[in-house]
């Protein structure tokens, strides 16, 4: 069962799981790790697997936070493969390099039963998509340098293309629906993923999304967001149904995509997820959680902004999603009750 005041939304979605980028508005899960903890007792948080060391140790509080996601009113769930990686799990859980593979699949598998689980519970609501987490090549360095790009200094291209290869492939053999390239800090990782893409995974399509600076116009890394992102979409407008920001500060999102699609004949379409608003310190953890306002409180701008695929990331719970949803229908409604009241004008 879902943590209290989590709602269970058995309301059929109209959204069809297999044009995803023809959907009105699309809402995401929230922070995995952070749901996952409602589910464990051990410390997620530090752990240089993070999260994806459960898919070795307890796979049943992977599918229950899943499900939490879902009956909040999520339209999908992602993947728990975000810090996932072939080496990584050889390293720290002493499997073999085909084992390593298979566990990656498994995050796929996890998610999959859980949205059946979900259907059985609601046999008239919409299948939710499965989207495969692929989380940056920092995030295997365990140092929070996702959030720097300070990686890009010194790792060539190459390497980090070769790392992400197999993880991708898993996720995709494996039958995710969609992939979310995420928190990517820097252009070079970003223009890889976008071509690796196209040139490996033709077939695949992925939203992308960037680690951003406190400055509310940069990447983690220092090039402009809106530059960068407008030149990633344009690579692959084919594959990329969204490009946008996760884990920032809600509160800079305005800032970040507002104007981005100014004079462009071929829009980009957003996708947006923000952490709660804490900050994250290495030594500390996640601090300031007393000053930040809740997410849902910005979506209904967001919208008004163009986004169409919005959710939570790090500190954000089933109940946080929840609250998106509601946003994001009561947002409807209201565009929905205007174009109903012009149209009665223009008749008159």
């Amino acid at each position: 069962m879902a943590p209290p005041g989590v709602g269970s939304s058995s309301e059929k979605r109209h959204n069809d799981t297999m044009s995803a980028n023809e959907r009105d508005i699309v809402v995401l899960d929230g922070g995995f790790a952070t749901q996952l903890s409602c589910h464990v007792s051990q410390q997620i948080d530090g752990d240089v697997l993070w999260s994806a060391r459960f898919l070795a140790t307890d796979k049943e509080a992977i599918i229950d936070a899943h499900l939490d996601f879902l009956r909040a009113g999520a339209d999908l769930v992602i993947t728990n493969s975000y810090q996932a990686s072939i080496g990584g799990f050889m390293e720290h859980l002493k499997l073999t390099k085909d084992q390593s593979y298979e566990l990656i699949k498994e995050s796929v598998k996890l998610a999959r039963i859980a949205c059946q689980r979900y259907n059985k519970e609601f046999p008239n609501s919409t299948p939710p998509m499965v989207v495969g987490s692929v989380g940056p090549y920092g995030a295997s360095l365990h140092d929070g340098s996702e959030y720097t790009g300070s990686y890009a200094k010194t790792t060539p291209v190459e390497t980090m293309r070769e790392w992400h290869i197999p993880r991708i492939r898993a996720l995709v053999e494996a039958g995710v629906d969609l992939l979310a390239l995420e928190t990517i800090p820097c252009k070079i990782e970003a223009e890889m993923l976008v071509e690796l893409l196209k040139k490996e995974f033709p077939n695949t399509k992925a939203w992308l999304s960037f680690s951003v600076r406190q400055d509310g116009k940069s990447l983690a890394y220092g090039e402009s967001f809106q530059e960068v992102a407008r030149y990633c979409y344009d690579l692959n407008p084919q594959q990329l149904v969204a490009v946008g920001v996760n884990c920032v500060a809600p509160r800079l999102v305005e800032t970040l995509i507002s104007g981005i699609n100014k004079d462009r004949k071929n829009p980009v379409p957003l996708v947006v997820y923000p952490n709660s608003g804490e900050s994250y310190k290495v030594e500390l953890g996640w601090i300031d959680r007393d000053k930040c306002e809740p997410v849902d409180t910005y979506v209904q701008k967001w919208l008004d902004l163009g986004v169409t695929w919005v959710g939570g990331c790090c500190r954000t719970y089933a109940t946080d999603v929840s609250r998106i949803r509601q946003e994001v229908e009561k947002w409807k409604r209201n565009k929905e009750e205007k174009r109903h009241q012009n149209g009665q004008c223009t008749q008159k």
